[in-house]
């Protein structure tokens, strides 16, 4: 149960002073409902005020705060003039322009023969000076009011700047005191500021705004990295302790497989094999994942893993996240499955009733020993006998609750969890701190390198004719397209009018797929290209992440400076699956920024995943990098990477040593550090991170 101390941060917004419905509604649109949301929202960027005396071409265009004697208003005699009050400042004349204006409300703000503390935009015009809808006008005894460095929130259409002030500064005063969590040295050491200043410099009120927002920053993102760590390794102690139920093949399966390959696995396969094998064959439950580039060989992995878990007697479930690569998965593992006896099938969302039961029955009964599927598999219904084995493929793309549900399906079954997404080191630690890790970092033998050239999108016709050549040698080609339709809102080409336009020049074996047909319609279009009864497939980026067309050998990616660097690397890996040589081309749209410019020569230099997911972070920040909120982490508000990594690995370091002296956090400071826990809403995320 939350503590008491906490609770005024988690006071409804609505429930602020002064704060009315409408504007709670935007303001909870914005941050959040809770006061807690509203005070870790962070500004965007900060505008400074210039205090002067007198305008002059030095401070043009720029926020003054300046004092005015007001001389007289001029009220306009048609309602679409501005309404001018003429100052001075100094021997100076400044107007102050105001349009829709009421003028009773101004004469009363700005009393003639009296002076204003007035702060805005100063402007010229007409070769006078004059500041239009002043920001700020006080009176002299209230010129402190006026900050000088103003930190500028992203508001909504309705919110004004004024309200969310008001609600925050409400909010503030809501803090309470908390006991310190931070260890006293180190706390000493960073010189950091207690945790309420922190939430105030945070926000630039207080003393040295500036100095006090960088420590403060700092030391929030500590609090915020020290709790998520903690919860993770409570997580896995947790997990350790509950146990699992061990699988040990005996081979009877696995090694028939083994031999009928017509390949030898990689190193990097058989590792993670072995690994996964020890895991399951104790009596704690396996919490790994298997971390590969594009076309490493997933695949075998979770082939092999399926086979010990079904060599012990155990049942399998697959979940891939969309329809088109379970059906793929269920194809690429069919025939291994069914040659030793192993009963294998699938079930999707798209299934009729008619379809479902006799899969549902065999899963019930045991009789089916791997089922693949999409979210259907954990629906209500979906029973299992003896559930041992949880894979989720491209888990990064299930929800957490996704995940948790699937895995409550059996008796706390051992989780292999797998991506085809490279992450950077620092994001492996942040978001899966709970897991054992495998990487896969050879591709299988015969795989060549991929050429990737980049070319002026008003290339793309002499790119076309080119492609003539490639499918008078036999091979298929990708045509990636970023929109569905064109738009009155973006000039990106379409990929109904690109696939028309290739249509005219190559014929009939051209297709299209996106993601607004319907799954029987791409799992079609799939089929027919897999089989080569297309020669060039234009698609979205449905195709993105693990169609396998080893045939494919030519991509063309348009308006690449648009793709994120993983984007980009997971659309190229869709081609160079076979013994060919491969291109990838990138069509740009100059000019290039120097971000897109660099993103482009990164591809061009570099076919390693790990590389680019490390450049890509280094480029856009972890929050781009892994898809999640502008913070930079999932769940996260004032911690972000790279520039935390310092910080998470001492909170890591932290933590560890913590639970090390006080498992059950007790003592002043364990209290405290429960207290942070429930905090940054860690007690909710317990349940959900036993789910990988």
């Amino acid at each position: 149960m939350r503590p008491a101390i906490l609770n005024p941060l988690f006071t409804l917004v609505k429930d602020l002073p002064g704060i009315g419905p409408k504007s709670a509604a935007l303001i909870e649109r914005v941050a959040g409902p809770h006061v807690w949301d509203v005070v870790r929202a962070q500004p965007s960027r900060v505008q400074q005020r210039t205090r002067i005396n007198e305008p002059s071409a030095l401070y043009e265009d720029q926020l003054v705060t300046l004092p005015l004697l007001v001389l007289q208003h001029f009220v306009p005699r048609s309602p679409k003039a501005p309404y001018r009050v003429n100052c001075m400042a100094g021997d100076t004349p400044v107007s102050l322009v105001f349009f829709n204006a009421k003028g009773a409300w101004l004469q009363g703000q700005l009393p003639v023969r009296e002076e204003r503390i007035v702060s805005g935009k100063l402007a010229r015009f007409n070769n006078n000076w004059q500041i239009t809808h002043p920001d700020y006008m006080v009176p002299t005894e209230e010129a402190e009011t006026i900050p000088a460095v103003e930190p500028i929130y992203p508001l909504t259409g309705g919110l004004t700047t004024r309200v969310w002030n008001k609600a925050l500064d409400a909010a503030l005063d809501l803090v309470p005191e908390l006991p310190e969590w931070s260890d006293p040295s180190l706390k000493g050491q960073q010189a950091w500021p207690e945790w309420n200043p922190s939430l105030q410099g945070l926000h630039f009120r207080g003393e040295d705004v500036g100095g006090t927002r960088i420590s403060a920053l700092r030391r929030l993102a500590y609090d915020e990295l020290l709790a998520q760590q903690l919860s993770l390794m409570i997580v896995r102690e947790r997990g350790r302790r509950r146990g699992g139920n061990p699988l040990v093949g005996d081979g009877s399966l696995s090694d028939p497989v083994r031999e009928a390959l017509p390949f030898i696995l990689t190193d990097s396969q058989q590792s993670a094999i072995d690994a996964v094998r020890s895991d399951m064959g104790r009596a704690q439950r396996m919490m790994r994942l298997i971390m590969g580039d594009v076309g490493s060989g997933k695949t075998m992995v979770a082939l092999f893993s399926a086979l010990i878990a079904v060599e012990a007697g155990a049942q399998v479930a697959i979940m891939a996240p969309t329809e088109i690569l379970a059906r793929q998965l269920h194809a690429n593992l069919f025939d291994a499955l069914a040659k030793v006896g192993v009963r294998i099938d699938i079930l999707t969302g798209r299934d009729k009733a008619a379809a479902r039961r006799p899969v549902l029955a065999g899963c019930a009964e045991g009789a089916i020993k791997v089922l693949i599927g999409t979210h259907a598999l954990f629906q209500e219904g979906v029973e299992f006998r003896n559930l041992g084995l949880v894979i989720i493929d491209e888990q990064h793309r299930f929800g957490v609750h996704q995940r948790l549900a699937l895995g409550q399906k059996g008796e706390a079954p051992h989780m292999l969890l797998m991506s085809a997404t490279p992450i950077p080191r620092s994001m492996v630690l942040a978001l899966y701190g709970d897991l054992d890790i495998s990487k896969l970092l050879t591709k299988p033998a015969g795989r060549q390198p991929i050429t990737t050239l980049v070319k002026p999108q008003d290339q793309w016709g002499e790119v076309a004719q080119a492609l003539g050549r490639a499918i008078e040698r036999g091979d298929q080609v990708y045509w990636i397209c970023p929109l569905v339709e064109e738009t009155e809102l973006s000039a990106l080409t379409a990929a109904e009018d690109r696939h028309a336009m290739l249509k005219e020049m190559f014929g009939p074996r051209v297709a299209l797929i996106h993601g607004r047909m319907k799954g029987e319609e791409k799992d079609a279009v799939m089929r027919r290209f897999k089989a080569h009864e297309s020669d060039i497939l234009v698609a979205t980026t449905v195709v993105e992440v693990g169609v396998d067309v080893p045939n494919a050998t030519v991509m063309v990616i348009e308006h690449a400076e648009r793709f994120g660097l993983a984007q980009l690397h997971q659309l190229r890996g869709r081609i160079g699956r076979g013994s060919k040589a491969s291109t990838c081309l990138l069509l740009y749209t100059a000019p290039l920024g120097e971000t897109a410019r660099s993103r482009l020569s990164i591809m061009r230099e570099s076919n390693d995943g790990f590389v680019i997911a490390e450049e890509d972070l280094r480029l856009r920040g972890a929050g781009d990098v892994m898809g999640t909120r502008q913070s930079g982490l999932p769940d996260m508000h004032f911690a972000a990477l790279p520039e935390h990594q310092d910080l998470l690995e001492i909170a890591q370091r932290d933590a560890q040593l913590t639970l090390n002296k006080a498992p059950e956090l007790s003592g002043d400071r364990g209290q405290a550090l429960r207290t942070l826990l429930y905090l940054f809403e860690r007690e909710q995320a317990i349940a959900f991170l036993e789910a990988g």
